[in-house]
């Protein structure tokens, strides 16, 4: 396969390198350009490097419940101040691209980039000027980032095999079950935007678990 004849040839750490300056070389020098190319760039670096693992499947579900937060997150708080955008327009609070570098970032330093201080000091800069990227341009402000980032890193602990997430799934279990027993006729935005705010309780109560 000649993904794997590439690894073996220049190392994964060095493929992974590559690609991310191939990615941004290709990229329109701009700020905000920039920013949108990491924003991918990050989490599917991060998917390659832990689907060699035989983790693509685990980091895919990590990736989903930041979208899932995310989305949540900006659909319940509404016209808020807090979720409001510098730009007037409400939509931004976590940020979205700061979640999503950070936790391609995050699972690239603690997998294929561990043994490497440079290439995970490469990942985490990058991360860090997207969420700048973000302020620069003006789409959210620096709380709206850094809750961002602070999910992208929660998002990318949790569900990883140990006792954070044997515990994370006993308590999946147990709400669905009640749920069910207790909401059976309720309407189907309420119903996720419920889902939504217990997989946040649930985020806080796993995070002991992963310090």
């Amino acid at each position: 396969m000649l993904l794997s004849r590439l690894i073996r040839a220049i190392g994964l750490v060095h493929l992974v390198l590559a690609s991310l300056v191939a990615a941004l070389v290709v990229t329109e020098p701009s700020v905000r350009r920039y920013g949108d190319t990491l924003q991918v760039a990050l989490p599917l670096l991060a998917w390659g490097c832990a689907a060699t693992g035989g983790g693509g499947s685990e980091f895919a579900l990590r990736a989903g419940l930041l979208v899932g937060i995310t989305h949540a997150s900006k659909a319940i708080l509404g016209d808020a101040a807090l979720n409001r955008r510098p730009n007037g327009l409400p939509g931004g609070f976590p940020s979205a691209h700061t979640g999503a570098a950070v936790l391609g970032a995050s699972a690239l330093v603690q997998g294929c980039l561990r043994g490497s201080p440079v290439g995970q000091a490469a990942v985490l800069i990058a991360a860090g000027f997207t969420g700048a990227s973000r302020i620069a341009v003006g789409e959210h402000t620096i709380w709206q980032v850094l809750a961002g980032a602070i999910l992208g890193w929660l998002c990318d602990r949790l569900l990883r095999r140990g006792p954070g997430r044997q515990r994370l799934v006993r308590l999946c279990s147990t709400a669905r079950a009640g749920l069910r027993r207790r909401l059976p006729d309720l309407p189907p935005r309420r119903a996720f935007l419920l889902r939504a705010g217990l997989v946040c309780v649930m985020c806080l109560a796993v995070i002991p678990a992963l310090i």
